[in-house]
């Protein structure tokens, strides 16, 4: 369970969730494993000196985020088939973030769960949360219908399937507005906050070139790991709702738009300066 929630309880900016970026970057494209050197190499281009990045590799195994492995008697990591199914699930929200339409179902799940389950009731809620899940009441929760499956993995996996019911509808009915009624069931200024605070950080990553192209360097690297690590969460805790459930001056639109851009600009300078530096096939 560590591994699938590695995305939220690390916090953005700290050596950990750093690491953790490059090695969602990285490491599965270099065939799965890296070396222990490589991958403190890296870090170093962040700023990160080895002996601390090597207390953050520490730290990742005890997740079960990765494995330690010696290739040709070379130390090195592969990562666990948890942290490779919260990877490929990290990959479809930061690089594809939703945005409901008017017309989309959504996702109700109601559970009841007893005094003696509490702590998997604890583990629920938290989890429905960092999905992007709204509270309409303690036991009734909300998200767009796009988020089922994943509501089902989180069911099954704390073995909670046969206390909840899940019902797909069509724009729920409120006594008041729709905006008012996502205030009260997402945290919207917490979100809001998140965007606002992404786009004032970064804005200035931005390629100053007509071109809009970017050296292969070590601060295109930089840029781009911080960029990602920054924004990996926002696309959890953002369920994309239709603008009617949103205030008017949402800035959702804005960052999205912004961390387009920065991609489509470092994404592959990024990628060769890993190629030149470590001498591995990034794909």
């Amino acid at each position: 369970m560590s591994a699938v929630l590695d995305d939220m309880d690390s916090r953005p900016g700290s050596t950990t969730s750093l690491l953790r970026t490059v090695i969602g970057l990285y490491l599965r494209d270099a065939g799965g494993w890296m070396s222990a050197k490589d991958i403190v190499t890296l870090m170093e281009a962040l700023g990160t000196s080895g002996t601390v990045a090597r207390t953050a590799l520490g730290r990742l195994r005890k997740k079960d985020v990765v494995l330690q492995e010696s290739r040709n008697g070379i130390p090195g990591f592969t990562l666990t088939e948890g942290a490779t199914t919260m990877l490929a699930r990290g990959d479809r929200r930061i690089y594809n973030p939703r945005s409901m339409s008017a017309s989309d179902s959504w996702c109700l799940v109601s559970f009841s769960i007893p005094e003696t389950e509490r702590e998997k009731r604890h583990q629920l809620r938290r989890r429905l949360h960092w999905i992007g899940c709204g509270t309409v009441a303690a036991g009734l929760w909300i998200c767009p219908d796009s988020l089922r499956d994943e509501v089902e993995e989180i069911l099954a996996d704390l073995e909670l399937r046969d206390m909840a019911t899940i019902f797909v509808t069509e724009t729920p009915l409120v006594g008041g507005n729709l905006r008012e009624a996502a205030a009260k069931w997402w945290d919207l200024d917490v979100i809001a906050s998140l965007h606002s605070d992404f786009i004032q950080e970064q804005a200035a990553a931005v390629p100053s070139r007509t071109d809009g192209s970017v050296d292969a360097t070590a601060a295109a690297f930089a840029t781009y790991v911080r960029c990602i690590d920054r924004w990996r969460i926002i696309p959890y805790l953002d369920p994309g709702l239709p603008q009617a459930f949103l205030p008017e001056d949402w800035p959702g639109a804005e960052g999205t738009a912004l961390f387009a851009r920065i991609v489509a600009a470092y994404e592959e300078p990024s990628q060769a300066f890993v190629r030149s530096t470590l001498g591995v096939t990034v794909s």
